[in-house]
C-alpha cells in the first residue's frame, strides 16, 4: 500500500496513463515534515477504470466525473496525509484543467486509512530496490 484507484466516466477526454504516472511518481517521491518518504515503492499502485455507463449530476451525457480513492495503512501522522493529499490534488487540478474550461467535470479525491483484518503480500515486488 497505497493504493490509488480512479474510477472515472467514460466520456473523459484528458490521457488517464499520464495521470496515472504523475499521481504514482507524486506518491513514491513524496517527502514528509521529517525529510522521509512515507509510501513503498514497491507497495504503491495507481490504476484508473472508465464506468462506461454512468450519469452525472443532472444527467446531461456531457457531464464527466473522475474519482479517486486512495487507501494507505494506517500510522502516518494527519499532516503527512494532508499534505499529499494537496500534492495529488494539485496534479488533478492541473491534468483536468483543459477538461473543465470545457465542459462539467466533478474530481473527488478521498483518502482512506485501512484498519486492516488480513493483509497478504504475495510476489517478488518488495524485494526490489528503489527506482532511481
Amino acid at each position: 500500500m497505497p493504493h490509488l484507484v480512479i474510477e472515472h466516466s467514460a466520456n473523459v477526454l484528458t490521457p488517464m496513463d499520464a495521470l496515472c504516472d504523475a499521481l504514482r511518481h507524486c506518491i513514491v517521491a513524496f517527502i514528509d515534515e521529517r525529510d522521509q518518504k512515507p509510501f513503498p515503492l514497491a507497495g504503491t499502485r495507481v490504476l484508473a477504470f472508465a464506468a462506461h455507463t454512468a450519469s452525472v449530476a443532472d444527467g446531461n451525457p456531457s457531464n464527466a466525473f473522475v474519482y479517486l480513492n486512495l487507501r494507505i495503512a494506517k500510522g502516518r501522522p494527519s499532516s503527512t496525509v494532508t499534505a499529499l493529499g494537496d500534492a495529488l490534488v494539485d496534479i488533478c487540478n492541473a491534468h483536468f484543467q483543459a477538461e473543465r474550461n470545457t465542459r462539467l467535470i466533478g474530481i473527488t479525491l478521498q483518502i482512506d486509512e485501512g484498519i486492516e483484518v488480513f493483509n497478504a503480500k504475495i510476489g517478488n515486488l518488495h524485494p526490489k530496490p528503489a527506482a532511481k
